[in-house]
């Protein structure tokens, strides 16, 4: 392994072993590591807020000497829960290599990539003047979370430049993850009057209603995966809460709606397939009140073309690397689709072999890093002397 290349994995081991699982632990243990880190080295770092003055990332620039666009390289530094202890076969912040494999919560996702991408802004540092554009590291402490503060405080900054396109360090060595279904998320109140359950009077429950709507919804027909984008939309029902007790019919039950949408098949589709179904669950079950739909979130789907910058550079530098990877689009959403909502186009996935993603055991393969690493470095390169 290569000086720079045990650099990287001495960095990843620190903040493994300062924990920053989301919405559990103070990310200010490692927001400091990787400040130190990138002090000794005199980069230029800077924390970003939300509205609330909350830290939820650290944003590193490395300015070129020549005009041209910037470019930026994205990492989570806080990670997934550690779920039940017990079945992990070593600590979850142990931050050790064994047989080649880096261990702990954050190894995979995305603490390894972090580091490299330090490690690359670096060693670029020293040879900014001669760079077109410049060059962005996005370290996100608000990822797990599910809000992706960190890449909205980027996209709002007044001070940051405008990224022409971004590169997410999510592991996995085989494909380049160029698109992603987007997403049409909401909440269903389904109503009913409410009554004594052991009363003569029959009445249908509102889970009673609730369970024919997911039978409508499963039962609604979705179309093929057609054109470029490569699958299809999809649906699920992702709870059901309703009723208290025994005795009391119920007359509220909500349900959460989870529509994956694609460029055939938009927000627009998804939210008009669950409105009919609702209408006609009102038509074949009259209540009180009608159905009621509210919406949660919505994503649009993204997918790059194999041409497209920076999907172009990462595929490229992979092929001249001795790499053969594929271009992939991804059935969950990821902060692509995030970047793809601004106009930002992004690849959302390339890294090193892993085990345990947010599950016990999380561990990734060292082997892989050289390789990986040059990857980037190559990208990076070539995206910023054009």
């Amino acid at each position: 392994m290569s000086p720079e290349d045990a650099d990287v994995v001495a960095l990843a081991q620190e903040l493994i072993r300062r924990p920053s699982r989301a919405g559990i632990d103070d990310y200010e243990t490692v927001l400091a590591a990787l400040e130190d880190w990138l002090g000794a080295r005199d980069l230029p770092c800077r924390r970003l807020h939300d509205g609330t003055g909350r830290p939820v990332a650290l944003l590193v620039e490395v300015a070129g000497g020549r005009p041209g666009p910037w470019w930026a390289l994205d990492a989570c530094v806080d990670t997934a829960p550690y779920g039940d202890e017990g079945a992990w076969s070593f600590p979850p912040d142990r931050g050790d290599v064994v047989d080649g494999w880096l261990r702990g919560r954050g190894a995979a996702d995305s603490k390894l990539a972090a580091a490299m991408f330090c490690r690359i802004a670096a060693d670029l540092h020293g040879r900014a003047a001669d760079l077109h554009g410049g060059l962005a590291v996005l370290l996100d402490v608000d990822e797990h979370t599910g809000g992706f503060g960190g890449a909205r405080a980027y996209l709002g900054d007044p001070d940051a430049v405008r990224p022409a396109g971004v590169m997410i360090g999510y592991p996995g060595p085989q494909e380049v993850v160029v698109g992603g279904r987007g997403l049409w998320r909401a909440t269903i109140a389904v109503h009913a009057a409410s009554g004594h359950s052991g009363s003569r009077r029959t009445t249908v429950g509102a889970v009673s209603r609730a369970a024919r709507l997911v039978q409508l919804l499963e039962e609604a027909e979705l179309p093929d995966a057609e054109g470029e984008f490569p699958l299809p939309p999809r649906l699920t029902v992702t709870y059901c809460h309703g009723g208290e007790g025994f005795s009391v019919v119920p007359d509220l039950c909500e349900l959460g709606v989870d529509v994956r949408t694609t460029p055939g098949f938009d927000a627009r589709a998804a939210e008009e397939l669950v409105r009919a179904a609702a209408a006609e669950l009102d038509r074949r079950l009259p209540a009180p009140r009608p159905t009621g739909i509210t919406e949660v979130a919505v994503w649009p789907p993204f997918r790059l073309a194999e041409d497209e910058q920076p999907a172009a550079a990462l595929l490229e530098a992979a092929a001249a690397e001795g790499l053969t990877v594929r271009a992939k689009t991804a059935g969950p959403s990821n902060i692509g689709n995030l970047l793809a909502s601004a106009g930002i186009p992004a690849t959302a996935g390339f890294g090193v072999h892993y085990e345990g993603l947010h599950g016990a055991d999380e561990r990734a393969r060292l082997t892989d890093l050289p390789a990986v690493h040059a990857v980037y470095r190559r990208a990076v390169l070539d995206l910023l002397t054009r």
